[in-house]
């Protein structure tokens, strides 16, 4: 577990000024530390609260478990190209078999072979299928991804993350999470 996101460590989440998280894999998460400073610097308001507080000689604060920031912050239009981001888009697992264990990258069209590091062109792939690919193409060695590259939105990466929630969510974020996802009737 992340040591950010142990709840002995009082993470708080942060929403975006239309209270729904900046972001969802990672989620949009804050120490307890920096939430403190930006509502002493009135960049935030706090939502909801620990039942914990923290105390100086002359001042006594509740620890905030929920902030909404003052001002909007618009998301990129598209998502960087990471290895992060190429292994959420694929959900983290091999696209020729399907392991989640020693992950890397491959290309479909071999850098040998002119292939270009790109959305389009790079899956997920644990390291022994990208070993046996080795610098052949998909049809030559018969390994063809269970989902073809492309170039995710960053709606796309925030519908995978929400597949892979922290080891940790706190009671008072539940309310700010998943807005958009169908309700059960």
């Amino acid at each position: 577990m992340n040591a950010a996101v142990s709840p002995g460590n009082w993470p708080v989440l942060v929403l975006n000024a239309d209270y729904r998280p900046l972001s969802y894999y990672p989620l949009s998460l804050w120490s307890w530390q920096d939430a403190v400073r930006a509502v002493f610097l009135d960049r935030v308001s706090v939502v909801e609260h620990y039942d914990r507080f923290v105390r100086s000689p002359s001042f006594e604060i509740r620890l905030p478990s929920v902030v909404s920031l003052k001002t909007f912050v618009r998301a990129n239009r598209q998502p960087a190209f990471t290895r992060f981001n190429v292994f959420l888009r694929d959900r983290f697992s091999c696209q020729y078999c399907g392991d989640r264990d020693d992950l890397t990258f491959d290309h479909l069209i071999p850098r040998s072979r002119g292939g270009q590091t790109t959305w389009e062109n790079v899956v997920t792939a644990c390291s022994c299928c990208n070993l046996r690919k080795g610098g052949q193409m998909p049809g030559e060695v018969g390994m063809w991804p269970a989902q073809m590259p492309f170039a995710p939105t960053v709606h796309d990466l925030h519908q995978n993350g929400r597949l892979f929630p922290p080891n940790f969510l706190h009671q008072s974020w539940l309310d700010y999470l998943y807005w958009d996802t169908e309700l059960d009737p």
